[in-house]
């Protein structure tokens, strides 16, 4: 018997990344991680920076570097409308690396146009692609 499936689209404001069938999908809402299987309830949530783990079928598993948007579940599919989108393979760790000390040195040495939640946002984004390259390693 075929698992059951719900129709996935991950899209960015430059372009639609994945659009498919799948299984579940994870993905960190603003209260903490979600877990969508086919038949969960609708659901219209900010999600924050940080990994979309798709289970495509047949338990293929393809993931995702979103650096914030909204999650939106109707009955029959799942859309994640990022602000950005990136195949995680695409993440490039010494970027995120250099992104993380520039905003880790601005908030240390905060100069006169200093902007802390501009910051702190480039911060947070650092730090969750960092994350989620470590996550795919370990898989």
């Amino acid at each position: 018997m075929a698992a059951m499936t719900v129709h996935l689209d991950v899209v960015s404001a430059e372009k639609r990344l994945f659009s498919g069938l799948v299984e579940t999908l994870q993905v960190t809402g603003s209260e903490g991680d979600l877990g969508i299987y086919p038949g969960h309830a609708p659901l219209l949530t900010a999600i924050k920076p940080g990994m979309v783990r798709v289970v495509k079928q047949h338990g293929v598993e393809e993931f995702f570097y979103v650096a914030g948007g909204i999650l939106e579940v109707q009955p029959g599919s799942v859309s994640v409308l990022a602000d950005t989108a990136l195949r995680a393979e695409d993440l490039d760790e010494a970027e995120a690396l250099a992104a993380q000390k520039s905003a880790e040195e601005a908030i240390a040495n905060p100069g006169a146009d200093f902007e802390y939640a501009e910051a702190a946002a480039e911060l947070a984004q650092a730090i969750a692609q960092l994350r989620v390259i470590q996550q795919i390693r370990k898989g």
